[in-house]
């Protein structure tokens, strides 16, 4: 929320109800966690409802996009619901999980995909249904980013993000590892609190945060990008056409999914955090990296919904 803040500090901001979602220290513990948010996710829900209701009035609101919020919607005005995941994988409750995800779309208008409709696509099997008995529509790719021909000022930008304790555990594997890289490293923390000191060698260059100017002018300035492998950060690599090394969250079924079937496509290699050394950057020598993808976003949100 503050990072959107601070890339839109003209726009009027309203914080919605936490999840509160706990994330753990071992992957595998993850789906036990998450199934005991169960009940703090349902409040958080039904105080999300309320809320906009009551901005609707206040605001005088003429439509909804959720990005992946059950509660942001209205039968009052019309309301999409945007997500990759038309199933959620989830190990073995992958029916499950999916089933209830798709409940929840139905009480939507609309269902919007940020991916391809057809092959070649990136989603795969997350984003595309055999039977479709919901309103989806595919956007194709989604990017703030824009691809330019600029000099490559970096080796290896290191772009982290994603849920504590995660993301501070990937941070300190990547220092370790990383400590004998010869080349220029950026390394993009992903998050806006200041640490403690750190030791670094003199080719690395260590930034908190970055908004999207700056982020989008390092990735164009960067050979090789090493990052998590969510889906926002897979669409942006592609729109810019860049090489990529992927390490998935711990225990986060879709991520893992997504540096899969990247690395099955010769796309992208990937390592799980656990395994990582700077020896798998080898592998890159054997995937061609994205090709550069357009970015086609083009629909009127309010000509979707004429005569609603």
């Amino acid at each position: 929320m503050l990072l959107l803040q601070k890339e839109f500090p003209s726009l009027k901001s309203y914080v919605l109800p936490s999840y509160n979602i706990k994330y753990t220290n071992k992957g595998k513990n993850l789906r036990i966690k998450l199934f005991f948010s169960i009940p703090s996710v349902i409040s958080a829900v039904k105080k999300e409802r309320k809320t906009v209701n009551l901005l609707i009035e206040k605001e005088g609101l003429v439509g909804i996009i959720s990005d992946n919020r059950f509660g942001v919607v209205s039968n009052k005005i019309p309301s999409v619901y945007i997500t990759h995941q038309l199933q959620v994988l989830s190990g073995l409750t992958t029916f499950i999980t999916s089933k209830i995800h798709q409940k929840i779309m139905k009480q939507f208008d609309e269902c919007w995909v940020p991916d391809i409709e057809q092959e070649p696509n990136f989603s795969g099997k997350l984003g595309h249904l055999n039977k479709l008995n919901m309103n989806v529509k595919y956007l194709g790719l989604l990017s703030r980013f824009k691809n330019k021909n600029t000099a490559i000022k970096y080796d290896l930008l290191v772009l982290l993000s994603g849920p504590e304790p995660q993301r501070t555990l990937l941070e300190t594997k990547l220092f370790f590892e990383l400590k004998s890289y010869k080349g220029n490293v950026l390394f993009v923390r992903g998050t806006l609190l200041n640490s403690t000191k750190i030791t670094k060698p003199t080719n690395f260059k260590i930034i908190n945060y970055l908004l999207s100017e700056e982020l989008e002018e390092v990735i164009n300035q960067s050979e090789l990008v090493l990052a998590r492998s969510g889906y926002s950060t897979i669409m942006d690599l592609a729109v810019l056409g860049k090489k990529a090394f992927f390490i998935p969250t711990p225990g986060q079924f879709e991520q893992e999914y997504l540096a899969s079937i990247l690395s099955r496509k010769l796309i992208a290699p990937y390592a799980t955090q656990k395994e990582f050394t700077i020896e798998h950057l080898k592998k890159l020598g054997e995937f061609t990296g994205f090709e550069v993808c357009k970015s086609d976003f083009n629909l009127d949100f309010f000509k979707l919904f004429e005569g609603k």
